[in-house]
């Protein structure tokens, strides 16, 4: 059995496309959907249904602002996982920005 050549870069990483989401929306709450998905590296569909979900979780909160939507985290809701549920949205972004 031959082993296989090491890839440069794992196609997998650490963190959720939720969590990729909520972090770049963190930084900029006035970005948009599309930025969104260029910066994760999604499309705008899974940045739709991703935002979607995260505002039926109450996670974020959007408002119209002309033509675009403003976010607002609601960063001290306990994250959903039960191995991380002790911490907060707030306590992630946190150490993720340091």
């Amino acid at each position: 059995m031959a082993l296989s050549e090491p890839q440069s870069s794992p196609s997998w990483t650490f963190l959720t496309n939720h969590t990729h989401v909520l972090i770049a929306i963190s930084r900029n709450p006035e970005i948009r959907q599309r930025d969104v998905a260029d910066l994760v590296g999604i499309t705008i569909g899974a940045v739709q249904r991703i935002v979607h979900e995260l505002e039926l979780g109450g996670y974020i909160e959007s408002e119209r602002v002309g033509r675009r939507n403003r976010y607002r985290i609601i960063d001290d809701k306990p994250l959903r996982h039960p191995l991380e549920s002790r911490h907060t949205v707030h306590e992630l972004i946190e150490v993720l920005e340091e």
